[in-house]
């Protein structure tokens, strides 16, 4: 059975959290990735950020549902989640925008572990850790390519 060591990119870029939005997209369509590790002031794994957070910026803004009643107002859906979304349109940094903490694997998990993580979670880009060391990514693509090998 194949491991995230087996099928993982080696040589993985980070971008710092302080990062501007514009300094991600470059970096992105540069190297041609759809995600990347975001790392603190220590070097230290925090989030992962996507083609996705970028595109939740110039998204329509979802107002909740509310009703009225007797001069109380009462949300049908959860406002948190308004005032999140506000808050990566409004993001200038990608500490703004990113999504975290992130999930991980280990070096020796399983392909089948990984795809299961990816697909019941809807994760793109899964950062690959030995101990507190990043020392891999996993993009969709890297499980793709080992269909035809």
């Amino acid at each position: 059975m194949l491991k995230a060591r087996d099928i993982m990119s080696r040589n993985v870029i980070t971008i710092h959290c302080q990062a501007s939005v514009k300094e991600l997209a470059k970096l992105l369509t540069d190297h041609n990735i759809s995600g990347t590790p975001v790392v603190d002031d220590a070097g230290k794994v925090i989030a992962v950020v996507t083609e996705s957070d970028l595109i939740d910026q110039s998204k329509k803004l979802h107002i909740p549902t509310v009703i009225t009643i007797l001069d109380s107002v009462f949300y049908l859906e959860n406002p948190e989640k308004m005032e999140s979304e506000m808050k990566k349109i409004a993001g200038t940094k990608v500490g703004d925008i990113c999504s975290g903490p992130p999930k991980n694997v280990t070096i020796d998990t399983p392909l089948d572990e990984i795809a299961t993580i990816m697909a019941e979670e809807n994760i793109h880009t899964l950062p690959v850790m030995d101990q507190e060391k990043l020392v891999g990514i996993i993009g969709k693509s890297d499980i793709i390519k080992t269909l035809i090998s």
